[in-house]
């Protein structure tokens, strides 16, 4: 199993709505097992920049690039980078699960 999350934060803190409206179309994408678009709730007293999160469960790598490759992630894709200032991703490979 991958783990998919990504981080971002918006350009404009009016945005944030917007990015994650956004990004909620992927999840019409088929290919993961779990999907999620959260606002961060920023209770962390240290750090606060990340306004967004993506968590996404894919069966394997072929799962994840079939996702990547959905003509659906480019359209977002297109619609969120304008707005966000930061984008941080990382693919977890995982054996439980």
């Amino acid at each position: 199993m991958i783990r998919h999350i990504v981080f971002f934060s918006a350009r404009n803190k009016e945005d944030v709505g917007a990015i994650v409206e956004g990004l909620k179309r992927l999840a019409e994408i088929p290919h993961s097992t779990v999907f999620e678009v959260m606002q961060n709730s920023k209770t962390d007293p240290i750090s606060d920049e990340i306004d967004v999160v993506v968590y996404g469960e894919f069966k394997d790598a072929e799962s994840l690039a079939a996702y990547k490759a959905d003509p659906i992630y480019s359209e977002t894709t297109s619609v969120v980078r304008p707005l966000r200032e930061l984008r941080i991703s990382a693919d977890v490979v995982s054996t439980i699960g």
